[in-house]
């Protein structure tokens, strides 16, 4: 038999799947980005919490048992130094749940990435 992984149809369903602590640090990541992108509607896409702007996805995120995770990093030279204690391979940041979360930086770089976005002025 072969396990096969949770679908999601809602972020309240995502959510639930979590245990609490990471629930706790997931919701304050999906806060963050609300307030960046007011106009943004979290979804899911990729089985996972998904920011979309006028039909377009903007940043994912997703809860781990020691990390949330931001998708994709921003190619963005100001915040190069900022970001770089959180980057995990390409196009992802983790920022670890034993370590204070910086959401100013994950609403920051929610901003950058739909301000990134083609034909975004």
């Amino acid at each position: 038999m072969s396990a096969v992984a949770q679908q999601f149809d809602s972020v309240e369903d995502y959510l639930d799947s979590l245990g609490p602590e990471v629930r706790s640090i997931v919701e304050q990541v999906g806060a963050a980005i609300r307030v960046a992108l007011p106009q943004g509607e979290h979804t899911i896409t990729y089985n996972i919490p998904t920011v979309v702007v006028e039909g377009r996805r903007v940043v994912h995120y997703a809860g781990w048992k020691k990390h949330v995770s931001l998708y994709p990093a921003p190619a963005d030279e100001d915040l190069q130094a900022e970001l770089a204690p959180y980057v995990a391979g390409r196009g992802t940041l983790k920022f670890p749940v034993s370590q204070p979360v910086p959401y100013d930086l994950i609403a920051t770089v929610a901003r950058r990435l739909s301000a990134a976005l083609p034909g975004s002025d």
